[in-house]
């Protein structure tokens, strides 16, 4: 089964004491003890950020490694991550974590392991690569557009409420056909997609929403797509 869960925001990195996505991605294992392995490409693979990860994941019932791409502890990138259970994608620079991937190889291998029904998912960065598009704050100065890696058709925006921005362009970006048609997701809520199709959302936060935004008749709408949060039993 093949499964993307891309987070707006949240996690460990910006919730510490609050995993509960987190969480929510190892129970989707049907592993008793999934192996998750943490790529943080995106922030340079900062030793800090890294650090977070393993304080987070350890705390779960799980068996936490990372793959560094400037410090390779393996020249068998494609057989260290094909045999974990689930890989989650951290956030930071999209363009440059893309671009890193294809010199190395990761976009390809990351598609053999969605194909092989391990589990993918992040946020930020780690939520945008999944889709066809994206919008991106790579570049350094306001948001542009990005393509990504296409197992998910669509656009994607995330840190939906986190930044003033974001839903405003994200709006003009769709409205101009500079993106197709997407979701976005607040910081705090998920896409849980299963075969290349929205499944569910949920969130961490109890007023983090998900939204599916297209242009209609020349008109920007936006829709509101019901959130589980994970607060409370599922």
């Amino acid at each position: 089964m093949k499964q993307i869960i891309a987070m707006g925001g949240g996690g460990f990195s910006m919730e510490p004491e609050n995993l509960l996505l987190d969480q929510y991605i190892v129970n989707q294992s049907k592993a008793s003890k999934p192996k998750v392995c943490f790529l943080p490409t995106a922030s340079g693979d900062a030793e800090s950020y890294i650090e977070r990860f393993y304080n987070a994941f350890t705390t779960m019932s799980s068996e936490p490694s990372h793959l560094s791409l400037f410090k390779p502890s393996t020249r068998d990138l494609e057989g260290f991550l094909l045999e974990k259970d689930i890989i989650y994608v951290g956030g930071g620079n999209t363009k440059s974590m893309l671009a890193l991937w294809k010199e190395w190889g990761i976009d390809a291998i990351l598609r053999k392991a969605w194909e092989s029904g391990i589990i993918l998912s992040g946020l930020s960065a780690g939520s945008i690569c999944w889709f066809e598009e994206g919008t991106t704050d790579s570049y350094g100065v306001g948001l542009e557009t990005i393509e990504g890696l296409g197992l998910i058709e669509g656009s994607h925006s995330p840190h939906y409420d986190g930044e003033e921005n974001r839903r405003p362009l994200y709006h003009s970006f769709v409205e101009s056909g500079e993106l197709q048609a997407g979701y976005a997701a607040d910081d705090g809520a998920a896409l849980h997609f299963i075969e290349g199709e929205l499944a569910r959302a949920v969130s961490s936060r109890p007023h983090a929403s998900a939204y599916r935004v297209e242009k209609k008749d020349g008109m920007i709408q936006e829709y509101r797509i019901p959130t589980i949060y994970l607060g409370h039993p599922l």
